[in-house]
């Protein structure tokens, strides 16, 4: 969840570590810091955002080439300026940032206070310096061993990096459960949760194995495993934009990123679908080809967005590859001893590759034997490391917290993954497929042209602003988008919302309708199409206020909708594409309208790296 960035060369790293927390601040925006040393080891730490870090700072002398910061997503103490990272170990001479969480932190903790260790903060991350500290006095040990130790002790995750005033040309970081990326330069090295605060300086990172520990001085860098055997760091090449990490002349990052998706759906469909030559290649399925067409069933494990993600693949896969599908909440997942042979196809869908939860349940899946299918955005991601197979969104990076582009990029790979299995199994054919094929390489255009509704929406949101509940109702392929679209602006606005399948309206939430109750219905012309009609009927019968998401030329809903928001026709299994585009701005609308901040909201973090 948290941010962490450090530096370590001929720059001054102060600087680099501010910039790099403000392009991190999307992990968390509770708190953030810095140690920097030079001679003495200085902390400066404040609650809030990062521009709050840098007025605290001020004039101070900030001069230093090694330093570290974070940014903080509040797990163990409330957000305040005392438990806000990094932290000093006891004597002061040791300091840590810390993304994870450690799980025996309260056991831990009381053995360092019978050893007289003072705690001022309420984190388990002053357990883990005081743990450092502690083991290194215990053990006479040099600090680079007395992290390693420390490694075996901790249970839980964690990404650290860790600041002696004793080493003062020394920088050690370790990972576990939590990412961690080295930036390598000329005899300079940037470390960070992600690459977006590396790209500016050096394309060439490494990415951080668990159980590793990186330590780096002398313009060196030694990556060692918990076990103390020296490893061969993989140096990757970034294919990371900097301009694609910069507002580029719009208000709110989720802003251009609604607006990207022309350009993310397509090129997450690029080299996969080739039209002319009537062809679809994904080289993550090439290989697990077999597994796919024999499969007895998939199970799609994922969270949040991705979640609604997967539940638009189920749709797809059964409908186009026929094989039965179970969507899991990924949290959930390893709780209730799921049964998992070795015939079944675990899928596991996850933005930043990083998402704790999905992780855990990519584990138990690989123990009971599953194939498990990789869909992520971030090259190098844990995830992406941790499955048989995959494939890349290509998405590009998403700052916004509230997820938009990604979903879209999710499912257009799902897409993709479904019409290959279903032409491979003969579920799917020829003709068919070709049919979509052609469908999905007009879905760019047709986004574009959903997009120049805009303006609408916006004078649509201005009517519901002030409002305390909405209720988003979908059918088939297009009830997914109603929990998309009413999970994007509970988010975003702290408007409560639901989504429903719209025929459960009757069974419970039509009792919320009044007068006062405004309700988006996903109504376009498809196989539900008269049965979303009647839906309509019932809920203006009992005066409910109507935002209908419809087909362009539709002239039967908008007699019955109070606004009608019209979207280009597509074939129905690819409707999700188009139709949750206009729920992404009305949210978005409706939270500038509120004052809310749109691409920082409240409790929310981007990445989450904690279960």
């Amino acid at each position: 969840m948290c941010g962490i960035v450090a530096y370590i060369g001929h720059r001054e790293a102060c600087p680099i570590i501010i910039k790099g927390l403000r392009r991190l601040e999307y992990r968390g925006y509770d708190s953030a810091g810095v140690a920097l040393l030079n001679g003495q080891l200085t902390v400066y730490k404040k609650k809030g955002k990062v521009a709050d870090l840098e007025a605290f700072i001020g004039e101070q002398d900030t001069h230093a080439h090694i330093g570290m910061g974070h940014t903080r997503w509040a797990t163990h103490g409330e957000p305040n300026d005392v438990n806000a990272h990094p932290h000093y170990s006891t004597s002061e001479r040791i300091a840590i940032i810390h993304n994870g969480i450690i799980e025996n932190y309260a056991a831990l903790k009381q053995h360092l206070q019978q050893q007289g260790h003072v705690f001022h903060s309420d984190t388990d991350t002053e357990v883990f310096v005081n743990l450092i500290e502690e083991i290194q006095k215990q053990n006479n040990c040099s600090l680079e061993e007395a992290v390693r130790l420390a490694l075996h002790e901790v249970v839980g995750a964690y990404a650290i990096v860790v600041l002696s005033k004793d080493n003062p040309g020394q920088l050690i970081a370790a990972r576990k459960g939590s990412p961690l990326v080295i930036g390598v330069g000329e005899g300079e090295f940037f470390l960070a949760s992600d690459a977006t605060p590396i790209i500016e300086y050096t394309n060439e990172v490494v990415y951080v194995n668990d159980y590793e520990l990186a330590v780096i001085k002398d313009g060196k860098m030694e990556i060692r495993s918990r076990e103390d055997v020296v490893q061969t760091p993989y140096i990757q090449k970034l294919e990371l934009e900097l301009d694609r990490i910069e507002k580029g002349g719009y208000e709110h990052f989720m802003l251009k990123e609604i607006f990207e998706q022309p350009r993310s759906i397509l090129d997450s469909m690029r080299g996969r679908l080739e039209l002319e030559a009537g062809h679809l290649n994904m080289g993550g399925v090439r290989a697990y080809e077999r597994k796919f067409v024999n499969a007895d069933r998939i199970l799609i494990v994922a969270c949040g967005t991705s979640w609604h993600a997967g539940l638009v693949a189920e749709y797809l896969l059964e409908d186009l590859a026929r094989i039965p599908v179970e969507v899991e909440y990924a949290s959930e997942f390893r709780y209730r001893n799921p049964v998992i042979t070795e015939r079944d196809i675990v899928i596991a869908i996850s933005q930043s590759g990083e998402t704790a939860d999905t992780l855990a349940a990519i584990e138990l899946a690989k123990s009971r034997g599953a194939t498990i299918f990789g869909i992520c955005n971030v090259v190098g991601s844990s995830i992406a490391r941790a499955t048989d197979a995959g494939a890349y969104t290509h998405a590009g990076p998403e700052i916004g917290v509230a997820s938009t582009k990604a979903f879209t990029a999710q499912v257009t790979v799902l897409t993709l993954l479904a019409m290959i299995v279903g032409h491979k199994r003969g579920t799917l054919t020829d003709t068919r497929l070709r049919e979509l094929m052609v469908e999905l390489d007009n879905i760019p255009g047709k986004v574009e042209k959903a997009l120049q509704l805009n303006d609408q929406i916006e004078q649509i949101s201005e009517t519901f602003k002030d409002v305390t509940n909405f209720l988003y109702l979908g059918r088939g392929y297009n009830f997914p988008v109603a929990l998309e679209g009413a999970l994007k602006l509970k988010e975003i606005s702290y408007i409560h919302a639901e989504g429903y399948p719209a025929a459960e309206m009757k069974h419970g939430p039509i009792a919320l309708i009044d007068e006062n109750m405004p309700v988006v219905v996903i109504a376009t012309k498809d196989s539900s199409y008269e049965k979303v009609v009647s839906n309509i009927q019932e809920v203006k019968a009992r005066k409910g206020r109507i935002i209908a998401v419809v087909t362009e030329g539709d002239d039967v809903i908008p007699q019955m909708a109070e606004f009608t928001i019209e979207v280009p026709a597509t074939s129905e299994v690819l409707m999700p594409l188009v139709s949750v585009v206009p729920l992404q701005l009305l949210s978005y609308h409706i939270a500038v309208l509120r004052g809310c901040n749109v691409d920082q909201p409240r409790n929310l973090a981007k990445s989450v790296t904690v279960e």
